[in-house]
Order: structure tokens, then C-alpha cells, then sequence
């Protein structure tokens, strides 16, 4: 089966490697090292597999399972990630991923992982606690009652939006990153933060680090 590794940390990438060369049934045949790359890797070699970081520069590894799973369908994704809070793993199984492990774990969960996910089964790192389960119970069997997640209703283009600024970008800059206009920013924003039901700039970037989407140990607090 052929990998994908898509991760920003250059020997963490070669430690994946050196693990999956264990197994005579898988093969890396790409890297990357932002979820941008991902993307266009994806789409491109179509892996039976790939391995993605939560915390990357650019589109994060949530954004870009939301951007290929429709385009890639045939396409299992595993997250491999340093974060093992309830919140990151249940919004990364809500955006398409089918098994998630973290990073401490890798080195003896990766095969295991790798065959439970290849067999059409989710993995859940057994290292993950049991409020991750209950979550994950919670999110999948609550039917029609179960209130939508906020950060699912918003568009692509808030999604951008609101990760750029909660990194510290400017109305400004973001306008110019994105092509469009300050105004446009500023509607997008207004439109995002009452979806979500935040308040502030700190509200805002509390809830982009709880998600993955940024890393809030870059923030004073």
C-alpha cells in the first residue's frame, strides 16, 4: 500500500519512514511538509494512506482532510499528532480522518495502525483516554437531536479566514493573502465570530488552538 507523510518536522518524517520500512506491505512514496503540499501531493498520487500533523504552517492537517476526502474518497487518512485532548480527536474524525494516534505512540502503534485503518476499521490510539471515547459515542449516536458543531457550519472562506487572524494576522494582511478586500475581511469575521458565539480576539483564539488549528503555547495568554 502506498503512504503519504505529511508533517512540517523533517526527522519526525524520517522516523515514519524508517518505521514503515518494517513492513514489507506499505511504502512511502511522498512527503510533505504543510498541508498545502498535502493537498497537491493528494490529489496528484492518490495514496492508499496518508499520515497527517494537526499543527502545520498554512492549511492545518483538519483543513486539508476536509479539502481531499471528497476529492481522494479512496484515501485513508491517519493523524499522528502531539495533541491527545478529546476536542482535537473528535473534530479530526468529524473531518474524514479514520484512525488517530499520538506522537509518543508512533513508533510502536504505526504498523498496528496502519492494518486496522487499511482494513476499512477506525484506530484510536489505546494511549488516548476514555473521555475521548465517550465524545467520539456522543458525536457519532446522537441522531438528529445532537446540536451541530459550530465550527462545521462555517464556509470554507470563514474557516480561512478565522485561522489567519487567530494567528495574529491583521485585516490587512489577510485581505492581501486572500486577494479581497478589508471590508470583505471584516464581514467574514463579524459573520464567523456570532456563528461561533465568540466574543473577542482571545475568545477566538482559544477556541482555533482547542481545535488544532493554531498552537496556543505561541501566545501569552
Amino acid at each position: 500500500m502506498e503512504l503519504i507523510i505529511v508533517d512540517d518536522h523533517p526527522l519526525f518524517r524520517e522516523g515514519l519512514k524508517t518505521i514503515v520500512k518494517r513492513d514489507a506491505n506499505y511504502s512511502v512514496v511522498a512527503e510533505a511538509g504543510n498541508g498545502k503540499e498535502g493537498i497537491e501531493l493528494g490529489k496528484k498520487l492518490r495514496p492508499d494512506i496518508m499520515l497527517v500533523d494537526i499543527s502545520m504552517p498554512g492549511k492545518n492537517g483538519i483543513q486539508m482532510i476536509r479539502e481531499l476526502k471528497d476529492a481522494v474518497p479512496e484515501t485513508k487518512f491517519i493523524i499522528i499528532s502531539m495533541h491527545s485532548e478529546a476536542d482535537y480527536i473528535v473534530e479530526a474524525f468529524r473531518a474524514g480522518a479514520t484512525g488517530y494516534m499520538i506522537k509518543e505512540s508512533a513508533a510502536s502503534n504505526l504498523i498496528k495502525g496502519l492494518e486496522t485503518v487499511a482494513k476499512g476499521e477506525l484506530f484510536l490510539d489505546s494511549a488516548l483516554s476514555q473521555e475521548v471515547v465517550f465524545k467520539l459515542l456522543q458525536s457519532k449516536g446522537g441522531g438528529s437531536d445532537s446540536p451541530q458543531d459550530p465550527y462545521s457550519t462555517l464556509t470554507s472562506r470563514e474557516q480561512e479566514v478565522m485561522r489567519m487572524l487567530a494567528e495574529g494576522l491583521t485585516t490587512k494582511e489577510v485581505a492581501a493573502q486572500l486577494y479581497i478586500s478589508p471590508k470583505t475581511v471584516e464581514n467574514h469575521r463579524t459573520n464567523l465570530m456570532k456563528k461561533l458565539g465568540l466574543q473577542s480576539t482571545v475568545e477566538l483564539i482559544r477556541y482555533a488552538a482547542r481545535l488544532g488549528l493554531i498552537d496556543l503555547d505561541t501566545w501569552a495568554i
